[in-house]
């Protein structure tokens, strides 16, 4: 950090402490600020723009330019150099401003002839709320401690705006008028679930009483104490019940504790509270800064760092101000649906569990750490909700479909006692599913159908024994290793894959190497910016260019095995001569632990997933050098269809019930019936009691689920009749229809088919 104590900065924000705390009204306020600014820092012109409804900036304040301005220039998120602030949330120093293509000339404010510019974002709660600028006529590289000492001011601004008196609250959330009608809102699903009850805004900010220090032994003093008294609260908080055992979601939460710890950060908190700073403006002004240099940044570790600073902000200035307090969730109701716009992990446990219902998420992804502890406490979560803190007001009833990635707010009576029955419905289905889970899954005509789990998290693996599965159909390797600051040691990963293996308790297990790339990058890992990620550099693509990570993963599987029986997969393949590759580099390692005197697998089973349409062309041969084959559902439909799965224009247009699918499935179980090779399907569509009939129908024998999932399709399994399944389907072959979804459907109506 810069000396922000320089003699001029430390002037300007005793004046900057004077002018907020005199009297008059806000925009009183503001000019005597804008014209302090102006005379403290030798500029010609000092404006502030406040972000009103519509996305619009409007000028506020001005020092310089023509008053008469002031409420009349008005500027579009994005437009000008202020809009250019505004929309990336990020500061502008320049010497020639109008050399700058974001340039825009406003004849009214009469700023022609000023040459230099430096504007900073004002933000709050992670938002901007206006822009803070100083122009002057000569060109000027304003320096590092200039745009410091602006990037204190705005945190009086952006408490000056937020406290209402320039603009109402309300206009602040959302433009007036909106009229609070029955909604609904999608999103991605992060884990399954359906649930109702009371929105309850994620408040996590700790309002800023004083800016301003006059003792900064003092204040780090105050800052000490309270970095020690989170510290201790942190240890306390992730001792809880509900988190004991093993899992991933110990792995973040001990890299949440580190990141608490960073000695980086914590020096930075002390400097700003040095230059005069109190301790919590100085925890605001440092996650500010650290806010825009971060926000955007494409590499998902440093997204997730910003979410533990964020939090850790957040929790430091409670307790600075002695707000942090169980009770502060007491008047909570019974029924919550959380929102945020993220959250760090840590956050989600300062609630009890048991009153969350579900958790909705303006951010994050499946692998996000917010979502891992979830999923571990197994509350329904669905993110990337767009525009979601504006669309729901706290007390809002709520429902959550996360099976179905949807959210309906304020619903009717009607869609409530439907949803309640819907509830009621699912629990006895529970009950009942739970009864049979140690029935055996075999059809009327006494065809026995091999039930597995997909799993990621240990988790999912500790639920083999609940759910009664044969085994663990797919484990994704790559999610532990997404969760770490750093790439696992091969001991880290032999410990792994050694209690999965004592947790699958002698079933099978299929471990399928990394499948990492694209959309699924690791933060110690510099890849490529791929435009279409699920077709790139991902998988066995980058196993292979990356050769020593993919011996580190073998080697680590072969010695967890530790005599046991292995199985092995390789994602992604598209041609014969990558399994070939990979097969190469895993005898290598089979050759090491035989001359180092290790224990080899009793069996080793090596297999392929079939994601790519172009490998169905070679299966002959391929078939030829795998034990087993396992069929990627979600991926083969998407690429045969060209229709991404993450495009809502698309995502629905096709079926994977078509005859054109149905039709490549049933190429590939004839080929690996001819060739005598087992054959699996793990994709989403073996956890859909109708799809799943229709795989069976077409003479899948073994699919793999997630653990939600099983005693749905256990019940369709035993109440079904393969044979007349199967001469039904024949019929269908070469149908020119869309989707084959309602003829099923009609059928398993019609034979009790239990869907």
């Amino acid at each position: 950090m810069s000396d922000v104590t320089a003699p001029g900065s430390r002037r300007l924000l005793r004046r900057v402490k004077l002018v907020m705390s005199g009297e008059g009204t806000a925009a009183q306020r503001l000019d005597a600020l804008v014209e302090a600014i102006a005379n403290e820092l030798l500029c010609e012109v000092c404006t502030v723009y406040v972000l009103r409804a519509g996305e619009v900036l409007e000028l506020f304040a001005t020092q310089g330019l023509n008053r008469d301005a002031v409420h009349k220039t008005r500027l579009r998120v994005g437009e000008g150099l202020v809009g250019n602030i505004a929309a990336n949330a990020r500061p502008l120093n320049l010497q020639e401003a109008q050399c700058h293509s974001d340039f825009a000339y406003r004849p009214e404010t009469g700023e022609e002839a000023f040459r230099s510019f430096l504007g900073v974002p004002i933000i709050r709660t992670g938002r901007v709320r206006g822009v803070l600028a100083v122009q002057n006529k000569v060109p000027r590289q304003y320096t590092e401690e200039e745009q410091e000492a602006l990037e204190m001011i705005v945190l009086v601004l952006a408490e000056l705006i937020a406290s209402g008196e320039l603009i109402g609250a309300g206009e602040q959330t959302r433009a007036e008028g909106n009229a609070i009608l029955p909604t609904r809102l999608t999103g991605v699903r992060i884990n399954s679930g359906i649930a109702m009850g009371e929105a309850v805004l994620h408040q996590n900010r700790v309002s800023i009483r004083q800016l301003f220090g006059d003792d900064p032994e003092a204040e780090k003093k105050r800052l000490s104490t309270a970095l020690s008294a989170m510290h201790e609260s942190l240890d306390a908080l992730f001792a809880a019940d509900e988190l004991s055992g093993k899992g991933e979601h110990h792995d973040v939460l001990e890299t949440y504790r580190l990141v608490a710890r960073d000695a980086g950060w914590i020096k930075r908190l002390h400097e700003a509270t040095a230059s005069g700073l109190t301790a919590e403006a100085a925890v605001q002004n440092v996650h500010d800064d650290m806010h825009s240099r971060l926000t955007g940044a494409a590499n998902p570790y440093l997204r997730e760092r910003l979410h533990d600073f964020t939090d850790l902000a957040n929790r430091l200035m409670a307790h600075l101000s002695g707000e942090h307090a169980t009770s502060a969730f007491e008047e909570l109701p019974d029924n919550v649906v959380l929102l945020a716009r993220n959250m760090g992990p840590a956050e989600l446990l300062d609630y009890e569990a048991h009153r969350i219902r579900a958790l909705l998420l303006e951010e994050a992804s499946a692998n996000s750490h917010v979502a891992i502890v979830a999923r571990a406490l197994d509350i329904p979560v669905i993110g990337r909700i767009e525009n979601l803190l504006s669309r729901i007001d706290p007390h809002d009833p709520v429902i959550v479909d996360a099976e179905n990635s949807q959210v309906f707010v304020r619903p009717t009576e009607d869609i409530q006692q439907v949803v309640l029955r819907t509830i009621t419905d699912r629990e006895k289905q529970r009950r009942v599913h739970a009864a049979m889970r140690t029935q055996p899954p075999v059809t009327l005509d006494d065809k026995r159908v091999s039930l597995n789990l997909n799993a990621g998290l240990m988790i999912e693996v500790s639920q083999v024994e609940e759910t009664g599965v044969d085994g663990i159909g797919l484990f994704r390797t790559e999610i532990p290793f997404m969760v770490r600051s750093e790439l696992p040691s091969v001991a880290a990963q032999r410990a792994l894959y050694s209690s999965i293996l004592e947790q699958a308790k002698g079933r099978p297990v299929n471990f399928r190497t990394l499948d990492i790339g694209g959309d699924k990058q690791l933060p110690y890992l510099h890849g490529t910016t791929d435009q279409n990620p699920n077709m790139g550099w991902r998988a066995i693509r980058m196993a292979l260019d990356r050769p020593l990570m993919l011996r580190h993963q073998l080697r680590a599987l072969i010695q967890a095995a530790d005599g046991r029986s292995l199985a092995i997969m390789f994602p992604m393949v598209a041609e014969v001569a990558e399994l070939e590759a990979a097969r190469a580099i895993l005898d290598k390692e089979l050759e090491r632990e035989r001359n180092r005197g290790g224990r080899l697998p009793a069996a080793l089973s090596i297999g392929a997933m079939l994601e790519v349409p172009g490998l169905v062309w070679q299966l002959p041969a391929l078939l030829k050098r795998v034990d087993f084959l396992s069929v990627g559902s979600n991926d083969l439909f998407q690429f045969l269809f060209a229709a991404d799965r993450g495009n809502p224009l698309v995502a629905e247009r096709y079926d994977v019930l078509s005859p054109g699918m149905l039709e490549l499935l049933r190429k590939i179980v004839e080929d690996c019936y001819k060739e005598q090779v087992p054959l699996s399907l793990c994709g989403e569509m073996a956890g859909d009691p109708l799809e799943a009939m229709a795989l069976i129908g077409l003479g899948f024998r073994t699919i793999s689920m997630s653990p939600t999932q099983v005693g749905k399709v256990r019940a369709m399994v035993c109440s079904l009749d393969i044979g007349n399944l199967a001469s039904y389907m024949n019929t269908l072959t070469g149908s020119p229809e869309h989707s084959l979804r309602s003829k099923l459907e009609f059928y398993a109506r019609d034979h009790g088919v239990m869907i």
